[in-house]
C-alpha cells in the first residue's frame, strides 16, 4: 500500500542468484552416508574418550629404544647373587628410606669395589624402572649383551693356533641351560657358543648368573639361520656332530677317532624335550649318543654338553 513501503519486510528483495530448485536437494538427501564409524572413531562416544586417554597415558611413559636390550634385576637376593657372579651390572639402584640390611651392605661393597655406580631414587621411580617388580628397595641394571659372529669364533681359534671347538645350541630356550653350557665351554677349552637369533634363550641376567662369570671370558655368537651357519662351518673344514639319543655313533667311538675328536669340531646340542630339529639333524655329519646305564632317555642340555666337552678335552 502507498506509504507503507518503508515498513520492515514490506518489500521482498530479490537475491542476486536464483533460488535452487528442490530436485538437487532431494537427490542429495536420498544419497547414502556410508558405513557408520566405529565407536572408537566417534568423538562423542565413550570408547573414543577411553582410547584418547590411554594414548595420552602411553605418551607419558618412557619410550624404549629399539634394540636397547637393557634388563633389570629386582630383589635383594637376586641383585646380590648377580654381583657375586660377576654379572656385568652397570648400575645399582636403591630406594630412598630402604632398610640397609646385610645383603644391601654387601651389594654396596661389591659395587664400590668394581666401580659400579650407586644411585638412590624414589620408590616410585624404582617401581617404574623395574616395571613394578618386587624389588625390596634394591635393583640393578644390566646392559645389552654384545654378541659375536660365528666367524669370530673361528678367528679366535686361529689366533690361539688351535683346532676350532665350537658348541651350537638348537632350540634351547632356558637361559640357565645356556649359562651352564657357556660355563662348560669356557672350562673345557671351547672357542665359543652359537645360538639362534629366534626362539632361543638369550644372554640375559639369568644366563650370566648361571655362567658364573664365564660369559665374560668366552664369546657367544648369534646365527640368523642355524642350518646355513652349520654348512658354512663345514665349508671352513669343521666336522659337525649332533648329540642325539638315537645317534649312529657313541661318544666313546667318537673319542676313539683322533682325527674327529682332536680336529676342527662343532658340537650341536638340542633341547631336552625335542632334541635336534629335523633340518639341523640332517645337516650334521654324524649323530653321537651318550651311553647311559639306566633307561633314562635324555639328559639336560647343559649336562650333555658338559659331559661331551669334558671327554673331548681329554683328547685335545
Amino acid at each position: 500500500m502507498p506509504g507503507n513501503s518503508q515498513r520492515k519486510g514490506a518489500i521482498r528483495k530479490s537475491s542476486k542468484r536464483p533460488t535452487a530448485g528442490s530436485g538437487g536437494r532431494v537427490r542429495r538427501g536420498l544419497e547414502g552416508r556410508g558405513a557408520t564409524p566405529k565407536a572408537v572413531d566417534r568423538p562423542n562416544h565413550k570408547a573414543y574418550k577411553l582410547k584418547a586417554r590411554a594414548e595420552r597415558e602411553a605418551a607419558r611413559r618412557p619410550k624404549k629404544r629399539a634394540g636397547d636390550g637393557e634388563e633389570w634385576i629386582a630383589g635383594r637376593n637376586s641383585v646380590l647373587e648377580a654381583l657375586r657372579a660377576s654379572v656385568p651390572v652397570s648400575g645399582v639402584y636403591v630406594a630412598e628410606g630402604s632398610e640397609r640390611d646385610a645383603r644391601v651392605r654387601e651389594a654396596f661393597k661389591i659395587a664400590a669395589d668394581r666401580g659400579i655406580s650407586l644411585l638412590e631414587v624414589t620408590k616410585g621411580e624404582l617401581d617404574r624402572r623395574t616395571d613394578k617388580a618386587v624389588h625390596q628397595g634394591l635393583a640393578a641394571r644390566v646392559p645389552a649383551y654384545e654378541y659375536a659372529t660365528p666367524s669370530d669364533l673361528l678367528d679366535a681359534a686361529a689366533e690361539r693356533g688351535e683346532s676350532p671347538l665350537i658348541v651350537v645350541l638348537d632350540s634351547v630356550t632356558d637361559p640357565r641351560n645356556l649359562g651352564a653350557v657357556v660355563r662348560s665351554a669356557s672350562g673345557f677349552g671351547a672357542h665359543g657358543v652359537i645360538i639362534p637369533e629366534r626362539r632361543a634363550a638369550r644372554m640375559t641376567a639369568a644366563a650370566w648368573k648361571t655362567s658364573a662369570g664365564a660369559a665374560a671370558r668366552i664369546p657367544v655368537a648369534q646365527a640368523t639361520n642355524l642350518v646355513r651357519t652349520l654348512k658354512e662351518l663345514q665349508d671352513a673344514g669343521c666336522q659337525v656332530v649332533g648329540l642325539a639319543a638315537a645317534g649312529d655313533l657313541s661318544l666313546p667311538d667318537l673319542l676313539a677317532d683322533p682325527d674327529l675328536a682332536s680336529g676342527p669340531l662343532v658340537v650341536v646340542v638340542g633341547s631336552e624335550g625335542d632334541g635336534l630339529g629335523r633340518l639341523v639333524g640332517e645337516t650334521c655329519d654324524r649323530l653321537v649318543s651318550i651311553p647311559m646305564a639306566s633307561g633314562l632317555e635324555s639328559l639336560n642340555a647343559g649336562v650333555a654338553a658338559a659331559i661331551t666337552l669334558y671327554a673331548l678335552s681329554l683328547h685335545r
